[in-house]
């Protein structure tokens, strides 16, 4: 009889061991996620986050019966920190797989295939406004320049006419003193230079300086219109910035800690590193940098939404990088996460994510 009823215990303790432990698995596992806000691939919407990437996750963790708990973070290099900190247990976003990260953290498979593109100022679509840029011109240093030449050019015929007509009964000069005899000389200089003065000097000497001053005023004012239509034609056709060839010496903005900051040093250009990608649109339309470098999609996104008409891409992307999903080494979350990603793409869930982000937008 004792025996029966230890059978009987043991049946029940097995039953209640099972249900206790299969109830266990059914409850959704809390994990930490690291992102940052950086439109299209994560948005804040009132207090919510959405966006590719949140969209992605979302799904990945409803498949592994993962509860997610979002931690937002200023930059990448923050991002990454809490990763490797272990206050997060994976990080989701703008994430490039290289080989330095490789060293120190495990990716899943590529989420999402991108790569750094340039983004500078103005519209080759009819944006740019030709009045503002000959106007610019006008008053740039390169004028000022030109224009500080031909006043030291006109000084010394201006004086030597003065020397010899101010003693000439019908000469230029109707006043033998310096002031105001020498801004009738002056005023014949500078009619010279430009185009011809209605009076030329009556001293022979002076008309021997005449001669040589108009020729000098042909070739000066030849040379000056080469300058100003050289000039504003590479402005208005070429553009200052074609490709990552012409950000050598460029003032361009990289978010503090990616891979387009690195790149551009390797570039010699002179990188102002910001903490978020707003910052850089802000600097770019305020003028405080010549462009911005960044992940292609992002910028696309930005261009084609707020800054449409404002900003225009140039070039094709120039350095090809996949995203991932970070973690630590050794996480065994990493295969499960991959598998499912995998999974999402065979059955097209990844296809009818990214065309809401990508495509139908």
């Amino acid at each position: 009889m004792p025996n029966v009823f230890c059978r009987l215990a043991l049946a029940l303790w097995i039953v209640a061991t099972t249900a206790t432990g299969a109830f266990a698995q059914s409850e959704p596992r809390e994990v930490v996620v690291a992102t940052r806000i950086l439109p299209p691939l994560v948005i804040e919407q009132k207090g919510q986050l959405t966006g590719f990437s949140i969209d992605l996750w979302n799904a990945i963790a409803e498949r592994l019966k993962i509860k997610t708990n979002y931690q937002p973070a200023p930059n990448v290099a923050a991002l990454l920190d809490e990763v490797r900190s272990s206050r997060a247990a994976l990080g989701i976003a703008a994430i490039s797989i290289t080989a330095a990260r490789e060293i120190e953290f495990e990716f899943s498979q590529p989420m999402l295939n991108a790569g750094l593109q340039i983004m500078i100022r103005g519209s080759r679509d009819g944006g740019g406004n030709p009045l503002s840029d000959l106007l610019g011109l006008l008053f740039s240093w390169t004028t000022l320049l030109w224009l500080g030449m031909a006043l030291l050019l006109l000084l010394v015929p201006a004086h030597i006419v003065w020397f010899l007509e101010r003693r000439h009964s019908a000469g230029l000069v109707p006043v033998k003193s310096y002031i105001p005899g020498i801004f009738y000389a002056m005023y014949w200089s500078a009619a010279t230079l430009a185009t011809q003065a209605e009076n030329q000097p009556r001293q022979w000497l002076a008309r021997i300086v005449a001669v040589f001053w108009m020729f000098t005023g042909i070739v000066f004012v030849a040379l000056y219109t080469a300058q100003l239509a050289a000039t504003l034609t590479v402005q208005q056709i070429q553009g200052g910035i074609n490709g990552p060839e012409d950000l050598v010496g460029r003032k361009v903005a990289a978010t503090r800690g990616s891979t387009a900051a690195a790149v551009l040093r390797d570039l010699r250009a002179q990188v102002v590193e910001v903490e978020r990608i707003d910052d850089a649109y802000r600097a770019l339309n305020e003028r405080d940098v010549d462009a911005v470098v960044f992940d292609s999609p992002v910028l696309l996104y930005y261009a084609a939404n707020e800054g449409k008409g404002r900003v225009q891409m140039v070039g094709a992307p120039f350095r090809k990088e996949d995203y991932g999903i970070v973690f630590r080494p050794g996480d065994p979350l990493r295969r499960q996460v991959s598998a499912t990603l995998l999974r999402l793409r065979e059955e097209g869930v990844y296809q009818q994510i990214y065309d809401r982000w990508f495509t139908s937008r």
